[in-house]
């Protein structure tokens, strides 16, 4: 969940075994800045995050076309 203005909004980053390997970790209360595209899931606003900043750090997560790295095996 990020907190933004009007409140919070919950924001996806990816399956957990792909956030666990990465270098970056997000915690509870830090001051992040989210990339991505705004969704509607169940009729409410989410976000599918591309890029997460973390203070210098940069959690990468999708391309520039929006394909996850995660799934390398997919044509691109």
């Amino acid at each position: 969940m990020l907190k933004i203005d009007k409140g919070e909004i919950p924001v996806h980053l990816g399956p957990s075994w792909c956030l666990e390997n990465q270098d970056t970790k997000i915690e509870p209360k830090d001051k992040i800045e989210v990339t991505g595209s705004r969704i509607t899931v169940e009729g409410k606003p989410a976000i599918i995050a591309a890029e997460v900043k973390k203070a210098d750090e940069t959690l990468k997560l999708r391309d520039e076309k929006g394909f996850p790295f995660w799934s390398g095996w997919r044509s691109r």
